[in-house]
């Protein structure tokens, strides 16, 4: 009965019955994410797999870089607002970073545009393949979507942003592929992928518009004082590192693809989605204490901070070590789920996850240094480890194919986990890695 009250007294504490609920809607969409790969793993060419993950990273790459770093910043101004009791001005702040993320979309656009023209072709020599083409179109959606998803987190609605992030976002997917296969149109599963965030984006802009209307208006500063121009400089170094973030994740994906085939692509993506089962810890962790650090640092809450910061660290460890193990003994058995070649991926496996046993240890590093006003020190961690991944992918992959890649990315992330989790303990006393 003992242990039992203690669970119970541990579970009841805000930052861990949160992120444990979130959790479990994480791994529900873990499953129908897995469910899809597995179905179109087993049932569509390795060469259409491959061509699928690339407009994938692709879509994700250049959709983080149409949302600029807002989908950090609308939770950074969430809590900066809940502690002046003006939570109100949010929805002033979202319709200003929608018509960012549609500006940039255009831009991307107009730039992929000109490079297909004769005169840019003629001078650049840069073939634009019939993917990238399909691709672009679809990054003002991707980028609403997620944004959208982390404006439900603003105003306090997680657990709907966890539905569309998770659930949502692939049982319509899931859905489509179910429907290509069954009428032999596997043909179109790019154009499947990328039309599921059309639906996506104004589904859930039509969710987001209905609670800003329950809402209560309570705009009480001047509409300037949070202006385009305060937006973009808060939300551009957020911008630099989620890029550089993603850059580093995909860029293998981007570099295998030059100097391998697609069947290689699809092997190693499917190592990369395997490490994912780690990750979905830690976000679904930052998915709770995001905002609170936000607050409890804007009111000067220290003490209440480290405490939080402390308990998510643990948190996350103890779920993520046991699935880590799991996924290192069972490797090639797992793997054979994925198709009888897929066990090729086994090495780049285990040495993605020897990162991500890193990346749990230093806990929420990232989104506290974007919570307390270090972005720009974040920004710069990240675009240092980003130019050594590049490094350590241009020597690896052509010399060990997939392994290189996973050698690179698992390299910068473990280096640049260990530079930020060093800087804030020096700079601010936080312990945000795991500690007795």
């Amino acid at each position: 009965m003992g242990i039992l009250k203690k669970l119970s007294t541990f579970y009841q504490m805000a930052i861990v019955g949160k992120s444990i609920n979130v959790l479990i809607l994480r791994m529900f969409g873990v499953l129908l994410f897995f469910l899809t790969t597995l179905f179109i793993t087993n049932n569509f060419t390795a060469d259409s797999v491959g061509m699928y993950d690339f407009s994938r990273s692709l879509l994700i790459f250049l959709g983080t870089i149409a949302v600029f770093g807002m989908q950090q910043s609308v939770i950074y101004y969430s809590g900066y607002l809940a502690a002046q009791n003006n939570s109100g001005y949010i929805k002033t702040i979202y319709l200003r970073m929608v018509a960012i993320v549609f500006l940039l979309s255009v831009l991307m656009n107009m730039g992929l545009y000109l490079l297909t023209t004769d005169l840019f072709q003629g001078i650049l020599d840069l073939p634009i393949d019939t993917i990238t083409k399909k691709t672009f179109p679809a990054i003002f959606f991707y980028g609403i979507t997620m944004l959208n998803i982390d404006a439900f987190r603003a105003i306090n609605k997680i657990y709907i942003s966890e539905v569309f992030r998770n659930i949502l976002r692939y049982l319509f997917f899931f859905i489509a592929t179910l429907f290509l296969f069954y009428t032999e149109n596997t043909a179109w599963l790019i154009e499947a992928f990328l039309y599921n965030f059309v639906f996506l984006a104004i589904l859930s802009t039509i969710v987001l518009f209905q609670y800003f209307q329950k809402g209560h208006s309570s705009e009480t500063l001047d509409l300037e004082t949070i202006s385009y121009k305060a937006v973009l400089r808060r939300s551009a170094p957020m911008a630099i590192s989620a890029a550089s973030f993603l850059l580093m994740q995909s860029l293998d994906v981007f570099m295998l693809t030059r100097f391998t085939d697609y069947e290689t692509v699809a092997y190693y993506s499917v190592a990369i989605k395997l490490t994912l089962l780690v990750s979905i810890v830690l976000s679904s962790v930052n998915a709770v204490i995001a905002p609170q650090i936000a607050e409890d640092f804007a009111a000067q809450k220290i003490d209440v901070l480290k405490s939080k910061i402390k308990r998510s660290t643990r948190l996350i460890l103890v779920i993520t070590m046991p699935i880590i193990i799991v996924l290192a003994v069972f490797a090639t058995y797992i793997l054979g789920f994925f198709g009888s070649e897929y066990p090729q991926a086994q090495n780049a496996l285990l040495i993605l996850l020897a990162g991500q046993v890193i990346n749990a240890f230093c806990g929420s590093i990232g989104v506290y240094l974007n919570m307390t006003g270090k972005q720009k020190i974040f920004q710069f961690i990240l675009v240092s480890a980003l130019l050594i991944n590049v490094l350590l992918n241009y020597i690896l992959i052509p010399r060990y194919g997939m392994t290189g890649a996973a050698i690179a990315t698992s390299g910068s992330m473990i280096l640049w986990n260990l530079v930020a989790v060093i800087y804030v303990y020096r700079k601010d006393g936080v312990q945000t890695f795991f500690g007795l």
